[in-house]
């Protein structure tokens, strides 16, 4: 199984070559958990840069995976994995959800970098 960020989410509809990796394994649905928290961060996100109606398609195409709640239980290895690892408070809920589905995690973000069950891609300045 496997977790996309809100990092991966987020360059992928945006057709960005930091997606190229990733971007045969996120139209694997069958594949894919996503944490709420992560349709709140994309839905964020897109609404401040397209209409509402593209950002809910984009939505309504990460939907297309299986949806995994935040539950009590996701709280509380979220809260431990926050002072593990020292993550911020929306990277721990997705870690712990990846942990109790044993997924794999896809990201761009830099906080999850050498985490176990962590598949990492450094974003590459648009310099480079």
């Amino acid at each position: 199984m496997i977790i996309f960020d809100s990092s991966c989410w987020l360059e992928y509809f945006a057709g960005s070559d930091a997606s190229i990796p990733f971007s045969d394994l996120i139209q694997k649905v069958d594949e894919i958990i996503v944490p709420t928290i992560v349709l709140q961060e994309v839905f964020r996100k897109l609404i401040t840069l397209y209409p509402e109606k593209e950002a809910l398609f984009a939505i309504a195409q990460m939907e297309e995976g299986f949806i995994a709640e935040h539950t009590r239980g996701i709280a509380l290895e979220a809260a431990r994995y926050s002072s593990l690892y020292k993550l911020p408070l929306a990277d721990s809920i997705i870690y712990a959800t990846a942990m109790q589905f044993n997924a794999t995690i896809y990201t761009l973000d830099h906080h999850f970098e050498g985490l176990p069950n962590v598949k990492y891609f450094e974003k590459r300045k648009k310099n480079e």
